[in-house]
């Protein structure tokens, strides 16, 4: 999943595999190739948006969406945490999900520091399958979890 700089936090980049983008171009790049993710039916990443306002808040992904095991994700800039929107935004991803793909589960990698991205993951039932680290692309240690959520 692939995000701009803006309103992203060092707290939040430790958590993420992408690095912040530098530049507006590379943000464009960005957005073309989830365009065409979404053509070709790979990936659905969604911009997430303050009901009243249309304000962003940030984008929630399912990716690998043409296999049995696809993954959610999410990204929320710091205001819009403690909220509840990722929570609700996960949700609504995951009925779309269940209405519109055959799966076997879906995967939710998390960093075991990031307690509220955890419980979005319990919310759903999710079960810890296995732990892993990786270097993400800041050079940050991702401490993980993949949680598996069934239909």
């Amino acid at each position: 999943m692939a995000f701009t700089s803006i309103c992203l936090t060092r707290t939040q980049v430790i958590f993420m595999y992408p690095k912040p983008v530098q530049s507006f171009s590379e943000t464009e790049n960005i957005i073309k190739d989830m365009i065409l993710q979404r053509e070709n039916h790979t990936d659905l990443v969604l911009v997430i948006l303050k009901k009243e306002h249309l304000e962003f808040l940030g984008i929630c992904e399912v990716g690998a969406i043409d296999t049995h095991t696809p993954e959610l994700g999410i990204w929320l800039k710091k205001s819009a945490h403690g909220h509840g929107f990722g929570r609700e935004a996960i949700h609504a991803l995951k009925g779309w999900v269940d209405k519109n793909l055959e799966y076997n589960y879906l995967s939710y990698p998390v960093d075991k520091r990031n307690i509220p991205s955890r419980k979005i993951a319990e919310s759903l039932g999710g079960k810890i399958f296995r732990e892993f680290q990786q270097i993400n692309e800041s050079g940050y240690l991702l401490d993980e979890v993949e949680y598996r959520i069934y239909k």
